[in-house]
């Protein structure tokens, strides 16, 4: 199910002197900051007289445009599409702007009756550029996904039938086209519609993907195991498409393990908000809190592609609907975590945290049990505010024992194109979150919503400290809410979904 295009390298000097592989593509996009001109050495003389000829004609190429399509007689395909990406000087330019030029260009071409595109990406010679390459290659590929209902219906639009990057070493090749199967898997689970990825229903799609590969992918139907899952999912129990499942992906090298790496992933197929509603047009997009979930599966698919060496991955989708009715889990009520502590809801559309500390209670009983280095991972959709504070950036957040690991992961994911804004947890978090009666051992939120809330995407990792039994250990545990980049310009009902971050946490695992 999941469409992948092929993708392959071909040496720098493929336009100079050209090959049967050149010969193959029918078409040249060119990624390059302003003024273009000054970033066609070493294409040939084809490319650098249609460049030149384009730059006198038509001035907005010396700062970021659209993508423009020429006739290029002598380049591939006879056609040369520029992507300026403006002159890339400021501080705050960094590696996004190679993968939005890419993918738009990408998209030109197709347009234009491409099939076979050749990608040439000149970027900065800066290190925050030195992956402009790899990333261009992933943009372009990933531009050319399409939604898996639109491709079930057989009524996708044409794509590329292959894609050729300048450059390209064929090793770093086949690596990316291993991470975009796994972002592909992602973008299946996160973006397609709340029926066809009904919670057993993304459990099908894992066993599917996984088939073959080598990883043991293991489908709990009975979640009573998991106390506030099973609260979570109460309503919707009633509903046989609707029910809840636990899926484990399980992927072990051969070879001596020298790390474990276990991530628990949100998959709220539809979050309706239970008895605290969504109201006002805010139910809309909600098939999309499935996104960490998403991401937890596409990386672990990833790593099987690639066939990652000395690291064992384990990752837990909690995969359920937070659903309406007579059954509803309510504000109030106090439930055992899988770790039993005791946990007073404060308000029904805070779940997605509930799901987590059951997934993140099962991931710390499996560092106990004999696992090399073990690392923790929360990956989520988890809260509004994570927009409201930082924009289209991962929020990231983690315990004293994770920091080395959060550092070198910010460094990856800035050099990926995937930046996080980093916090700490604060005794403030701690507070928002203690108990207020020797009731419960910890609250899960207050009543208002995340947005409306201070520090409402810090508190939750609080939370899930507490619940999930991890606070008081030495396990190192990283949070990652990625609610304002899991689709495209945060539209959570049209947005393209991102694959973010799976490209980060793969150069992660391999560096």
């Amino acid at each position: 199910m999941v469409h992948v295009t092929s993708l392959a390298g071909l040496p720098l000097n493929a336009l100079a002197e050209p090959t049967a592989a050149t010969a193959a593509c029918d078409a040249v996009v060119l990624v390059a900051p302003s003024p273009i001109v000054k970033h066609v050495g070493g294409l040939g003389p084809s490319v650098g007289a249609v460049v030149e000829a384009a730059a006198r004609a038509d001035g907005a190429l010396e700062s970021r445009c659209a993508p423009i399509v020429l006739p290029a007689p002598g380049v591939p395909g006879g056609r040369l599409v520029l992507a300026p990406m403006g002159a890339l000087t400021e501080d705050v330019d960094d590696v996004r702007s190679v993968a939005e030029a890419a993918a738009a260009g990408f998209a030109r071409a197709i347009d234009a009756g491409a099939s076979r595109p050749l990608l040439v990406v000149r970027a900065p010679d800066a290190p925050r550029f030195s992956r402009a390459i790899e990333v261009g290659a992933l943009a372009a590929l990933g531009s050319q996904w399409t939604p898996l209902e639109a491709r079930e219906a057989e009524m996708a639009p044409r794509t590329a039938e292959s894609v050729a990057v300048l450059g390209l070493p064929e090793a770093r090749a086949r690596e990316m086209a291993a991470i975009e199967v796994g972002r592909a898997l992602c973008r299946d689970i996160t973006g397609t519609e709340p029926e066809r990825m009904a919670p057993r229903r993304v459990a099908e799609m894992c066993e599917a993907a996984f088939a073959r590969t080598g990883v043991l992918v293991k489908v709990e139907r009975n979640v009573d195991d998991y106390p506030l899952i099973s609260a979570v999912s109460r309503a919707s129990r009633v509903v046989e498409r609707h029910r809840p499942c636990v899926v484990r992906l399980d992927y072990r090298p051969r070879g001596e393990i020298r790390r474990t790496v276990l991530l628990a992933g949100k998959g709220v197929t539809y979050d309706t908000g239970g008895v605290d509603l969504k109201t006002d047009g805010h139910m809309a997009g909600m098939s999309r809190d499935k996104g960490g979930a998403g991401a937890v599966a596409g990386l672990v698919r990833a790593a099987a592609a690639l066939g990652l060496e000395g690291v064992r991955i384990v990752g837990l989708l909690g995969l359920v609907r937070n659903s309406v009715g007579e059954e509803s889990y309510v504000s109030d009520e106090i439930i055992r975590s899988r770790a039993g502590v005791r946990v007073r809801i404060g308000n029904t559309d805070a779940e997605g945290r509930l799901i987590l500390a059951d997934l993140l209670a099962l991931a710390r009983e499996l560092a106990h049990s004999g696992a090399a280095d073990p690392i923790l991972f929360s990956v989520a959709t988890l809260t509004g505010h994570v927009y409201r504070a930082h924009g289209p950036y991962t929020g990231a957040i983690c315990n004293a024992a994770a920091q080395p690991e959060l550092d070198r992961l910010d460094v990856l994911a800035e050099h990926w194109g995937e930046p996080m804004e980093r916090v700490r947890p604060r005794r403030e978090d701690y507070a928002f979150v203690a108990p207020r009666s020797s009731a419960e051992d910890v609250v899960s939120s207050n009543r208002l919503a995340s947005v409306n809330t201070p520090r409402g995407h810090q508190y939750p990792f609080a939370f899930l400290d507490i619940a999930s039994g991890l606070k008081g250990g030495t396990l190192p545990f990283i949070h990652l809410d990625i609610g304002g980049v899991s689709v495209e310009a945060a539209d959570w009902q049209f947005g393209r979904p991102t694959g973010v971050p799976i490209p980060s946490l793969t150069a992660y695992l391999t560096t």
